[in-house]
């Protein structure tokens, strides 16, 4: 039962980055889904697939996978890369126009 350990990403429907500065410990599915016959929903006998965990920092979540004895993968985020414009930019004489 492996785990993984990242920063969650934001959300695409809240332009805020509430809720990304956790660290989130989840279980790889040890088993494949199924497609249940009469419903035809997803389902899945592993009930550690169903786990999560928030941790404050990195070094929380890898002290509490090796306090249990859980082997684990982190996964470091991506740098976000702010592309900063002014507004008088729409405007400019060297904009070109489509």
């Amino acid at each position: 039962m492996k785990a993984r350990i990242f920063q969650p990403a934001k959300n695409a429907m809240q332009s805020g980055r509430k809720g990304t500065k956790h660290w989130r410990l989840e279980y790889a599915p040890s088993e494949a889904r199924y497609i249940e016959p009469l419903m035809g929903w997803t389902g899945s006998r592993d009930m550690n697939s169903q786990v999560t965990v928030d941790f404050d920092d990195k070094e929380s979540a890898i002290a509490f996978c090796e306090s249990n004895n859980i082997p684990y993968t982190v996964f470091e985020p991506k740098k976000r890369r702010l592309h900063l414009k002014a507004y008088a930019e729409n405007f400019a004489y060297t904009r070109v126009r489509g």
